[in-house]
């Protein structure tokens, strides 16, 4: 702590840092303060709690070694309650002084007289939705015409622009006339009856006035849950994200190979300070690396301790990378020749059937995010197409993949097509086989599943269905994968979470999608798949939009402290919730299970792992599923897919002992509702763990942001390489050249391969030396993690739009832009003309410019000696193909400017 580091639970040793405590309202004097109706309630149940997990840690402190649970290594003393938290007296002192408003869930109108006057409660359509064999929309229609004979005017609400349109679709293949869509509450109000307006308007409940009628969504279709836009993310930056650079990190340089990011350091150029990357290569020479050319390095990646430093002036490094891109351009033509011959296949043309369709989506109880909604798009334009599709579908737990499948497998299944899900365990194929079910519900589709929970009689009842075409949709673990597995006519497979199919299951599905659409759910890619998704080798759809009110899994990584867990399990229990306890083996799951039972007597367990008999298994599984168990003792079963509200805990035994992924997907599994989540990833107390584990569990602290499934895929592709695309290797060819350098060489070789430019040149970036001083300054950005962070976001910057709207950035998370810093702006401004213009090198002092040309060449040379003649002798361009601009610019701001107008004109040349 006196080191400035980070310690987990340091924030209960507060008094012993600070003379006095303030509270939030303290910083708050004028505020209202609004208390729920049960807030008393609630506070003394929380000071309750807290005294008894002062007097059981004092208990367990004062026993020692003596309890059978004191094995945690350190057991801490903490400080009195009192000192740290405010009493009841005290809380109601503070109360005292403030104004206070309570909240009440029993307050009822004043009278139904000002009810009457004003308005009713609009006619929600509950009772009909829950009746067998109701429709709906033929309800709606005549609720709609029985309030225009009443001489009302109608106004149906709905929460997006795609809402209106499926309802208008639907109330149109229903029957109801005179429906008209319009964009204001001013042109619905226009409309005379029978006319029907359709408005875009986030009611969450309709309502009648004497003269009007006005019907929400939610009242048709049920509570939907709408999520607000964000901003999107894009794929192609969470290779960056995952590889910040921090001091002693080894970077690839572009020209000079492997050297060691030694920091950051200020050096005079031309008179005036210019920010640097102080690079170290082999032989301890030093290599300065301005910060607004950062993009030629590259952070090497984890696997740190095997790679040699490259020497500066060697040839070992041009070697090397000259080899490696022979072998990736020549991997790049087979892959593109792989994804050719699949391209040319003829397919079946598979569209959504109208209405039917409409009505579908809309029993999906949520509002899509635009991320959703864009995969959606891609899969339905895939099906649409007429050739085989093979698309990656990456989304973190919970943001709606499944979803997508779906209505992918409507689509297939009304074309006349079977559909196929493959899933890596029994639970989840028992979920998907039961949402599958409740949603194609008084369908004509028929939905059966194949696993070891399934009777044999219903598996070759499916098997039967599948070969005659009976059965269309198919929901299963690798039992699908069988031999003796025969479709009529498959159309979609899906394959959810593939990272836990095993290579010989790999080759099964190769097989099985020779000429179908695929369709891959994944939170968390492996790195191969990742791989080919961000090289342009397989079609991706990025859901990173997270559900309205999803809160992020606070994550705790500990040595095994029974005070700890059974404090978490108790919390979770008194708030009527259950808890996920995950062992990583089979055979310590009998000494866990006595020892939870000593420790947590108050609540039920049961037990779950993979060896269990398919019928006990089947029946823990569904009493855990109607909350008759509080805690379930668990392997890593339950990892895959699991959607269980309820559970918003979970402790991970040994958690060194899974893989990164493993930890993602278990963590995953809570958190899935609108109540704050739990993950508590113990070890061995007094254990050391190996470099890997670490590393694992690490990024798990670090990645406690909601959607980080893809960015952690980054990192496992970081931690352990992509492998080669073709070949059986798994570490690959990442470990010559680094992560980020072998990405950017692999897309270049499949852009050109495809026929495309692919920056056949390779990647240069432009020197400007103009002797301003160029950097953010340590008292305007502190941090130098977010200083680097700054510097690769503004060497990525293109145009002038970019770089204002970063500039706006800046101003408003640290203020007044500081002189250097708007220098650093205005030369990656300068630094983009020259790419335009096609510029290798600008050097600037008090009397002109000197421009050297990439290659020394020009795109127009013809313009550019209209351009010479035109300056009257004061443009001169020398023997050695370099352009000299004579003008005196003794003011810096001056040059500068000066340059920018220099380089803007010779971009316009070489366009023209």
């Amino acid at each position: 702590v006196t080191a400035g580091h980070r310690h987990l639970g340091m924030e209960h040793w507060l008094p012993l840092f600070h003379e006095k405590l303030e509270t939030l309202l303290d910083y708050a004097p004028k505020a209202l303060i609004v208390l729920d109706h049960q807030a008393t309630e609630a506070r003394d149940a929380r000071l309750a709690m807290i005294a008894e997990y002062f007097a059981t840690r004092q208990g367990f402190a004062d026993a020692g070694p003596k309890t059978g649970l004191a094995m945690a290594g350190t057991v801490y003393h903490p400080v009195p309650p009192e000192t740290l938290t405010l009493g009841a007296e005290e809380w109601d002192a503070l109360l005292a002084k403030r104004a206070l408003a309570r909240l009440s869930p029993f307050a009822a109108p004043e009278s139904d007289d000002s009810m009457d006057a004003g308005g009713r409660p609009g006619h929600d359509f509950a009772d009909v939705r829950v009746r067998p064999g109701a429709n709906v929309f033929e309800a709606l229609k005549d609720h709609v015409r029985a309030r225009q004979d009443s001489g009302r005017r109608v106004v149906i609400s709905a929460y997006t622009e795609g809402s209106r349109e499926r309802l208008l679709s639907v109330l149109g293949e229903h029957g109801l006339e005179g429906l008209v869509p319009v964009a204001t509450w001013a042109e619905a109000l226009a409309l005379d009856p029978p006319s029907v307006a359709l408005a875009v308007v986030g009611l969450e409940r309709g309502f009648e006035t004497p003269d009007l009628a006005v019907i929400s969504e939610p009242d048709i279709l049920g509570d939907r849950i709408s999520r607000p836009s964000r901003p999107r993310v894009r794929p192609e930056n969470f290779i960056a994200e995952a590889s910040a650079l921090s001091p002693g990190d080894l970077v690839v340089h572009m020209d000079h190979g492997i050297g060691r990011f030694d920091g950051l350091q200020a050096i005079e150029v031309s008179g005036a300070p210019h920010d640097c990357l102080r690079l170290i290569y082999g032989g301890g020479d030093k290599l300065f690396l301005p910060v607004e050319n950062i993009e030629v390095i590259s952070r090497y990646g984890s696997e740190q301790a095997e790679a040699q430093l490259d020497r500066l002036g060697g040839v070992a490094w041009q070697a090397r990378k000259a080899r490696l891109k022979k072998r990736i351009r020549d991997m790049a033509d087979e892959l593109i020749a792989v994804a050719a011959a699949r391209s040319v296949r003829p397919g079946v043309v598979m569209t959504p059937p109208e209405g039917l369709f409409d009505e579908f989506c809309a029993r999906f109880p949520y509002a899509e995010t635009e991320d959703q909604q864009n995969a959606i798009a891609d899969v339905v334009t895939d099906l649409g197409g007429g050739r085989p599709v093979d698309r990656l579908i990456c989304g973190d737990v919970g943001f709606g993949k499944t979803e997508v499948a779906l209505r992918a497998a409507f689509i297939t299944a009304f074309a006349g097509k079977q559909v196929a899900v493959v899933v890596p365990t029994t639970l989840l194929c028992r979920q998907h086989y039961h949402t599958f079910s409740e949603r194609f519900a008084d369908l004509p589709v028929r939905v059966a599943q194949i696993s070891r929970l399934v009777s044999g009689p219903r598996v070759k009842e499916a098997k039967a269905g599948l070969a005659d075409g009976t059965v269309d949709i198919i929901i299963g673990t690798h039992a699908l994968l069988a031999k003796d597995i025969r479709f009529r006519d498959l159309g979609l497979l899906v394959v959810d979470e593939e990272q836990h199919f095993g290579v010989s299951h790999k080759e099964k599905l190769k097989k099985l999608k020779a000429d179908v659409h695929v369709l891959t759910l994944t939170a968390t890619p492996i790195p191969r798949t990742l791989q080919m998704a961000l090289s342009g080798v397989r079609e991706m759809s990025l859901i990173a939009t997270p559900p309205v009110d999803r809160l992020a899994v606070r994550t705790f990584v500990l040595p095994y402290d029974p005070v700890v867990i059974r404090e978490a399990i108790l919390r979770e229990h008194y708030r009527g919730g259950q808890t996920f306890y995950v062992c990583p083996r089979i055979e310590d799951m009998d000494a866990l299970w006595a020892r939870l039972g000593d420790l947590v007597p108050e609540v039920k367990m049961v037990m779950a792992h993979g060896r269990m008999a398919a019928r006990r298994l089947e029946s823990a599984m569904a009493a855990f599923y109607d909350r008759a168990y509080d805690l379930l003792l668990s392997t890593n079963i339950i990892e895959s897919g699991l959607d269980l509200p309820a559970v918003n805990t979970i402790v991970i035994h040994r958690a060194d002992m899974f893989g990164l992924a493993q930890l993602y997907q278990l963590r995953g599994r809570v958190g899935r509702s609108k109540v704050r989540a739990y993950a508590y990833l113990t070890l061995p107390p007094r254990q050391k763990l190996s470099p890997a584990a670490e590393k694992r569990l690490d990024v798990m602290q670090t990645l406690d942001t909601l959607g980080a499934g893809f960015s952690l895929a980054s990192h496992d592709l970081d931690i352990r390489g992509a492998g080669n695309l073709l070949g059986e290797e798994q570490s690959g060819h990442i470990r010559e050249v680094g992560i980020e350098l072998y990405q950017h060489m692999l897309e270049e070789a499949v852009a050109q391969a495809r026929g495309g430019d692919g920056a056949a040149d390779g990647e240069w970036s432009p020197q400007i030396s103009i002797g301003i001083p160029v950097r953010i300054p340590e008292e305007y950005v502190a941090d130098l993690s977010v200083r680097m962070g700054l510097y690769r976001r503004i060497a990525r910057l293109r145009g002038a739009q970019e770089i204002d709207a970063f500039a706006a950035e800046l101003i408003d998370r640290f203020g007044a832009l500081p002189p250097e810093v708007e220098n650093l702006l205005k030369s990656v401004a300068i630094k983009g003309l020259c790419l335009d213009a096609g510029v290798d090198k600008v050097e600037a002092g008090p009397k002109g410019a000197v421009v050297s040309f990439r290659k020394a060449q020009f795109a127009n040379p013809a313009g550019l000696v209209d351009f010479i003649t035109a300056q009257g002798g004061t443009v001169k361009l020398r023997p050695d193909h370099r352009l000299v601009y004579g003008r005196a610019w003794d003011d810096p701001d001056a040059r500068l400017a000066g340059v920018q107008h220099l380089l803007g004109e010779l971009a316009t040349i070489a366009a023209g």
